[in-house]
């Protein structure tokens, strides 16, 4: 299952790998929102949006699992999308009271 934190007010703005949107309406604020839910994040490419998850988690001492995206100090790398899954579940688990 897929959740999509969506910054919009549209939750047919979301992909078609969504299960479950949740429209916002909250803009860039939504990373916030997807930092302070998640036990681990998955970085995949992106720009200044992704940047700033990235930014969020590693302040807030969450871990944060790198596919093709920016070089920062403490991004764990992944090389395939399969190995970013097993390096989350791996460090988030870590994470679960």
């Amino acid at each position: 299952m897929t959740v999509g934190i969506l910054p919009g007010n549209e939750r047919a703005a979301a992909n078609r790998h969504v299960s479950v949107p949740i429209a916002t309406g909250l803009g860039y604020a939504r990373n916030c929102v997807i930092v302070n839910t998640a036990d681990v994040l998955i970085a995949i490419a992106g720009g200044y949006g992704t940047l700033s998850e990235i930014g969020f988690a590693l302040k807030s001492g969450k871990p944060v699992i790198g596919l093709e995206t920016h070089d920062i100090p403490d991004v764990i790398r992944a090389a395939s999308a399969e190995q970013a899954v097993e390096l989350a579940l791996k460090h988030g688990a870590a994470r679960v009271p």
